[in-house]
């Protein structure tokens, strides 16, 4: 994941997030979250270090290709191609494939709330997870909102002046000497801002929730009448709010959008080539097809792919193997 895109292109600069440094950022914060909440710390981390594994080259833009393009196979979903890999893919031990982790963790990953739901016989729909894998959602919703707009400005897509007006920074703590700061040092302040009025109002919240429907046992939280782990009515208005911020000046910006239309040629072009020669894939993918269609295991190969990797494919065909 070090060299897969979250939202700018890795080899743009060195300070941008990554998939791997948006992951660690999601366990940093959610392992603390379910600390301050008595909730089981492992499960928790295990969940967030392993929710984005099926994400593909060059971010969301990459999965929409995949998606499009297995449209009479289902379709593609990053959270169901993570469960393919540690299930599937991920062949560390001779006995058996996968990494044998457990149900709540696979749970926590088929259920990491995406704009499609798995529905699966293994993991019935009505039932919510753990609270753990609840607390994963939000930590990535935490992280990257937090992240991305420190991103932004480190890019020069956006300004401090333009994010001053969010009503989560309403209520920034007063005592930040901002004339005695260097930029990196405001961007810093900025990103701890952020979190910690999410982060915080979280706990509150979920801890609130907790005792108003006398949350006991698992069962109490899967039969839950609505969600336990979420932000009070005030914050998540306010985190709309800068999502929509985020959406018309980040991820809509001409740069960005630019590089959605580069990573769907390179996908689309490394997919009919594979199409048109399987052989071109390396053995071990060429063997999944004895038992998996044709379009499963392209998208299955080019899902693995790091950013670099598939433009270096693009440009040397039969590279790969």
């Amino acid at each position: 994941m070090e060299y897969k895109t979250q939202v700018f292109l890795p080899h743009e600069g060195d300070h941008y997030r990554t998939r791997l440094t948006h992951t660690i950022e999601v366990a940093q914060v959610a392992r603390t979250l379910a600390r301050c909440l008595g909730l089981n710390e492992d499960l928790t981390e295990a969940v967030a270090l392993a929710h984005d594994l099926g994400h593909t080259p060059f971010g969301h833009a990459g999965e929409d290709v995949l998606d499009d393009l297995l449209s009479d196979c289902g379709g593609f979903n990053h959270n169901r191609q993570s469960l393919r890999v540690i299930d599937l893919l991920e062949q560390r031990y001779p006995d058996f494939r996968g990494l044998n982790l457990s149900y709540e963790v696979r749970e926590g990953i088929a259920k990491h709330e995406t704009k499609k739901i798995i529905i699966t016989d293994e993991f019935h729909p009505e039932e919510h997870p753990t609270l753990e894998a609840s607390l994963v959602d939000l930590a990535d919703e935490i992280a990257y909102n937090a992240a991305d707009v420190d991103d932004g400005i480190n890019a020069g897509l956006i300004s401090f002046d333009d994010v001053a007006s969010l009503a989560m920074l309403a209520e920034s703590d007063p005592r930040q000497r901002v004339e005695l700061m260097t930029p990196d040092q405001r961007r810093y302040a900025l990103s701890r801002i952020l979190v910690n009025r999410m982060a915080t109002d979280l706990l509150e919240e979920t801890e609130r929730r907790i005792a108003e429907h006398a949350i006991r046992t698992l069962d109490d939280i899967r039969r839950a009448d609505g969600k336990i782990a979420g932000f009070s009515e005030a914050v998540e208005q306010q985190v709309r709010e800068l999502k929509g911020f985020l959406m018309t000046r980040v991820y809509r910006h001409s740069h960005l959008m630019a590089m959605t239309d580069r990573a769907k040629e390179t996908i689309e072009t490394l997919f009919a080539r594979f199409h048109a020669d399987p052989s071109l894939m390396p053995a071990r993918f060429q063997s999944m097809l004895e038992q998996q269609p044709l379009k499963i295991v392209i998208a299955d190969y080019i899902a693995g792919m790091t950013d670099r990797f598939a433009e270096r494919l693009l440009a040397h065909p039969g590279t790969g193997r």
